[in-house]
């Protein structure tokens, strides 16, 4: 019984953690692919105003689903190290480790400098610093989309044994 028991919540931490991991990479790719490229069809004060208004709420945004993928992610790896999918899920806290470092090298500091910038007065070149930053951008869309791609097959993979 205690096999079981152990395995239902391992579950429950699966299912937590996939709901955050999805979430997050879905925030990315949306935020990337639909809303960051759609605003190139606004004027420059516009486009200005509407990253610096993503930026306000995102930093709050971002990390509420964040952390709990990452706790959840460690969490169910340790506990089920010796379940069908292992390996998925050590490779998924690395690309998870990638998207971490690209944030922090790459977009946080534009991301806050955005905000001490005034819109009647920003950078001159404000669009070349966010299109260098968002290169690194792109990597962590699809680093995070992987992320979420590897937790939910190495589930799979242990529901499917069990």
């Amino acid at each position: 019984m205690k096999g079981k028991n152990h395995m239902n919540s391992t579950i429950i931490l699966d299912i937590i953690n996939l709901f955050f991991a999805g979430m997050l990479a879905g925030i990315e790719f949306v935020i990337h692919y639909g809303i960051q490229a759609g605003s190139e069809a606004l004027d420059n004060l516009s486009q200005f105003k509407l990253r610096q208004a993503l930026v306000l709420r995102l930093r709050v945004l971002v990390p509420a689903f964040f952390v709990p993928m990452a706790i959840s992610g460690i969490a169910v790896a340790f506990l089920d190290s010796g379940a069908p999918g292992f390996w998925l899920r050590a490779v998924g806290l690395l690309s998870m480790l990638i998207w971490i470092l690209i944030r922090i090298v790459g977009t946080v500091p534009i991301n806050s400098a955005t905000l001490t910038w005034k819109a009647d007065a920003p950078p001159k070149d404000w669009k070349e610093q966010i299109n260098q930053a968002e290169r690194f951008h792109i990597v962590g869309v699809w680093s995070v989309v992987l992320t979420f791609a590897l937790f939910l097959t190495a589930m799979a993979l242990k529901l499917a044994v069990a």
